[in-house]
């Protein structure tokens, strides 16, 4: 099959198996290029196909040497269309590890179930016995619980309207966008779907069932932003997952202080995802955020993050952290310079200009990346096996 890009509303619904694995190995060769550090031997990652996930188990796997653990949700090929990005990745990646000596094993299912998590158990009492650093970096829509009930997020504010400029990526245009007010119901439906609950839910299995290692980290991934994305990000119904996010880690620092368990929750910077898309405002903000940043020569992708975690935020176990018991790996986009300028261009910018004042190639490079196209080393006019 010839695999091209369809890209229908914010997603694209094709992905390449080929430009799937050059991203991975391009992920790797970085990582080898940062050398080794003592670091974490024996991780899970739960959410570990895409982005900040797939990084981490690279950043883990080359960085230090661990077996590693992935946990997705992630569909496989028919004869009519492809897999996802991440069943690709997932495969390249453990192609690539098991190669050059690494343990590496996947549960594809949802991470929120009970029988996911005693599968994850089982495989790690027989392969590792125990680990030593639980990832969280789960991007999920939506959660079924136990008893069948389906929560949704939503991506609203929480408070007034809030209406502000929006790129239409269709044409490159700007106009003005209005988020909506989400209810109480919807508020509560996205804290459970993409608060710290489940990843609490995950630390307890894993430490009633005695496969955690004593002194063992755990952390999970988050976004603040600047000011000018709080009305519906930071102060938005995902702001409040993420706060509730932020207490779980003081919740089970506190849990499991017996253990020696420490919770951390790393806020990363802005980057394009599925997710990030389809926000009214935030993806202009991340094309002009892109420009300025690379621009001065501190623009970083999934993996100049992570592995900026484990090289320097994470250095000898021991993790630098904010006032607030945050890493923040955010602090190049916060830079006061940064976001003078990006501030500046913002007010500056409207249909005429966003091609001169904003990253559009970039922000549009990494969308069609994270399903493999818009490599320079893969041929896509030649047939793949899917």
């Amino acid at each position: 099959m010839i695999v091209e890009p369809k890209v229908r509303g914010f997603i694209c619904t094709t992905a390449h198996p080929l430009g799937c694995k050059e991203n991975v190995k391009l992920q790797i060769e970085y990582i080898k290029k940062q050398g080794i550090i003592n670091g974490p031997k024996k991780v899970l990652i739960i959410g570990a196909s895409t982005g900040y996930g797939l990084a981490s188990r690279i950043a883990a796997a080359y960085g230090s040497g661990a077996s590693t653990i992935g946990v997705m949700y992630e569909k496989e090929a028919t004869e009519k269309r492809t897999a996802t990005p991440g069943w690709y990745n997932t495969q390249a990646f453990e192609e690539y590890a098991i190669k050059d000596g690494l343990y590496a094993t996947s549960i594809n299912g949802d991470a929120f179930s009970r029988d996911v998590k005693e599968q994850v158990i089982t495989r790690v009492k027989e392969d590792l016995g125990k680990v030593d650093m639980v990832i969280y970096s789960l991007a999920a829509p939506r959660r079924t619980m136990e008893d069948g009930t389906v929560y949704q997020s939503v991506l609203k504010t929480t408070e007034d309207n809030y209406t502000n400029k929006s790129w239409n990526l269709r044409d490159n245009t700007i106009s003005e966008a209005t988020v909506i007010p989400a209810t109480e119901d919807e508020v509560n439906a996205t804290v459970k779907v993409m608060g710290g609950e489940d990843w609490m839910d995950w630390i307890k299995a894993l430490s009633d069932a005695d496969v955690l290692e004593q002194g063992a980290v755990t952390i999970a991934y988050s976004y603040i932003g600047p000011k000018l994305t709080y009305p519906i990000y930071y102060n938005g119904t995902i702001g409040m997952a993420k706060k509730h996010l932020h207490e779980s880690a003081e919740r089970l620092n506190q849990t499991f202080a017996n253990k020696g368990i420490k919770a951390y929750v790393s806020v990363n910077k802005a980057l394009v995802t599925q997710a990030s898309s389809a926000i009214p405002i935030v993806p202009l903000y991340f094309a002009i955020l892109y420009k300025v940043m690379k621009e001065k020569g501190i623009h970083e992708g999934c993996i100049e993050q992570i592995g900026r975690l484990f090289h320097e935020k994470l250095a000898n176990g021991i993790a630098q952290v904010d006032e607030h018991n945050l890493i923040r790996l955010d602090d190049y986009e916060l830079k006061e310079d940064i976001q003078k300028e990006v501030f500046e261009i913002w007010d500056r910018i409207n249909s005429d200009n966003i091609l001169e004042l904003a990253d559009i190639k970039g922000y549009w490079d990494d969308f069609y990346r994270m399903f493999g196209f818009g490599f320079d080393q893969i041929d896509y006019t030649q047939d793949v096996e899917i």
